[in-house]
C-alpha cells in the first residue's frame, strides 16, 4: 500500500529545509501521532505531512526550534480527517490555528456515508486496508520501529486523493459552504483547547447515582489515583479504572468495601501499598457536606411542559424527514438538546451552522403549521 517514500525529521537542519519546503506550498495532508495511553500527560509526538507526492514525518520530541515551522503551517491550507482532536491537541502544544481545512471526516458525514472513519474509506475508495497493529503503541519511545514509521506514514498517504473525490461528491450535492461552515467551526472551537479540569473534575459518569456517602469515597479514591499516576506517570485509567472507583465507594456506602476490595483483582489489591485502603478509609471517614459544590447549571428552566413535548416530537419527526431526503443522519442538522431548546424556543439557535438554521426554519414553520391546524 504504502509508497516507501517519506523522510523522517529529526534535526534542526532538516527542519530547516522542511520550512523552507512548505513556503513554497499552498496546502498539505496533515496528520498527528501522539501518547495518552502511556503516560500522565498527552504528549505530541510525531507530525505526518504530505505533499508534492512526498511524506514527512516530524519528529516533535526532539530539541529543536519549531516556531518557524508553526509559523509556516498556520499559512497553509490544511487536509485532514477526523482533526478535531489534533487541532485541540496543537493549540495547546503550539498556540496553532489553522489558516483553513478539509476535513474528510466532515465531508463524508455529509454525504451520508455510515463508516467514515479512515480505515473504511480508505477501502471503500481504494481497495485498501489500514493496518491497526501500531494505533496504540507508545509514541513517545525512541527509536520507533519501522513498522510504526510505515504506519504512520500510510495515514497521509491518500488524504489528496480522497479529498479530490469527497469534494467532487459535496459539489454534486451543492453542499460545499455546509463543508466550509463545518470545517470552520471546527478549527473555531479547537481554539477553546481540551477541558481544564477544577475541583469538580472527580464526578466521573454515574457519580449521581451515588449517594453522599459513596460520592465521599469516590472523592477520596479519584485524588488517590491522580497523585498516584502523576508519581508513576502514567494515565489515570491504568492505575485504577472508573469501573473499579464505582464498585469501590458503593462498597463503602454499603460499609462492606473490606470484602468488596479483597475480591478484586489481585493486581489492584496490590496496591494496599500504595494508598488505596487508607483512600477508601478516609472516603468512610469523610464528612460528606465538605464535597465540593457543583456550579449551579445557569437559568435552568426546568422540564418541558406538555405542550412543549409535543411541539418537540413534531421537530424531531420533521427533522428526521429532511435527513432521510438528504441522505444523513438527523443529528447533523440537530442535536438532540437542539431539539429541546427549539421545543422551548424557536429563537434559540445558538450554537447552530448556517445551513442548520436554513433546514431548522423550514421544519419549524411546518411544525407551526401542523400544530395550528391541529388546535383549529
Amino acid at each position: 500500500m504504502e509508497d516507501g517514500l517519506f523522510e523522517y525529521i529529526d534535526t534542526q537542519e532538516g527542519l530547516d529545509a522542511l520550512c523552507g519546503l512548505l513556503d513554497e506550498q499552498t496546502e498539505i495532508a496533515l496528520d498527528s501521532e501522539a501518547d495518552n495511553l502511556h503516560h500522565y500527560a498527552t504528549q505530541l509526538c510525531l507530525l505526518q505531512l504530505r505533499f508534492g507526492g512526498k511524506t514527512y514525518l516530524l519528529d516533535m520530541l526532539v530539541e529543536m526550534d519549531y516556531a518557524q515551522f508553526w509559523r509556516t503551517l498556520g499559512t497553509l491550507h490544511l487536509i485532514m480527517h477526523g482533526s478535531d482532536f489534533d487541532l485541540r491537541l496543537f493549540e495547546e502544544f503550539a498556540d496553532f490555528e489553522a489558516k483553513s481545512l478539509f476535513d474528510s471526516m466532515l465531508a463524508s458525514q455529509l454525504l451520508g456515508i455510515k463508516k467514515f472513519g479512515l480505515a473504511a474509506l480508505l477501502e471503500e475508495f481504494f481497495d485498501v486496508k489500514l493496518p491497526k497493529d501500531s494505533q496504540k503503541s507508545d509514541w513517545s519511545q525512541r527509536p520507533l520501529t519501522d513498522k510504526m514509521l510505515r504506519y504512520a506514514a500510510n495515514d497521509v498517504l491518500y488524504l489528496h486523493e480522497l479529498r479530490d473525490i469527497l469534494l467532487g461528491r459535496i459539489r454534486e450535492l451543492d453542499r460545499e459552504s455546509w463543508l466550509g461552515q463545518r470545517c470552520e467551526y471546527q478549527i473555531e472551537t479547537a481554539r477553546t483547547g481540551f477541558p481544564v479540569g477544577n475541583e469538580n473534575s472527580w464526578r466521573i459518569a454515574r457519580t449521581d447515582k451515588l449517594d453522599g456517602r459513596g460520592q465521599a469515597a469516590l472523592f477520596e479514591l479519584w485524588h488517590w489515583r491522580d497523585d498516584l499516576a502523576k508519581r508513576l506517570d502514567r494515565p489515570p485509567f491504568k492505575v485504577l479504572g472508573n469501573e473499579y472507583m464505582l464498585k469501590l465507594a458503593e462498597a463503602v456506602s454499603e460499609g462492606n468495601w473490606e470484602f468488596v476490595f479483597e475480591s478484586l483483582p489481585a493486581g489492584i489489591q496490590r496496591r494496599k501499598r500504595q494508598g488505596l485502603v487508607d483512600a477508601l478509609k478516609r472516603g468512610q471517614d469523610r464528612k460528606v457536606g465538605s464535597l465540593p459544590k457543583r456550579p449551579p447549571r445557569g437559568d435552568s428552566k426546568g422540564p418541558l411542559n406538555q405542550v412543549e413535548l409535543d411541539r418537540q416530537e413534531k421537530i424531531k419527526a420533521h427533522r428526521n424527514q429532511v435527513a432521510e431526503t438528504l441522505g444523513i443522519d438527523p443529528t447533523l442538522i440537530a442535536t438532540r438538546s437542539h431539539v429541546a431548546a427549539l421545543a422551548r424556543d424557536s429563537s434559540a439557535q445558538d450554537g447552530l451552522l448556517g445551513w442548520q438554521k436554513e433546514l431548522l426554519n423550514l421544519i419549524l414553520a411546518k411544525v407551526d403549521r401542523s400544530m395550528q391546524a391541529a388546535e383549529g
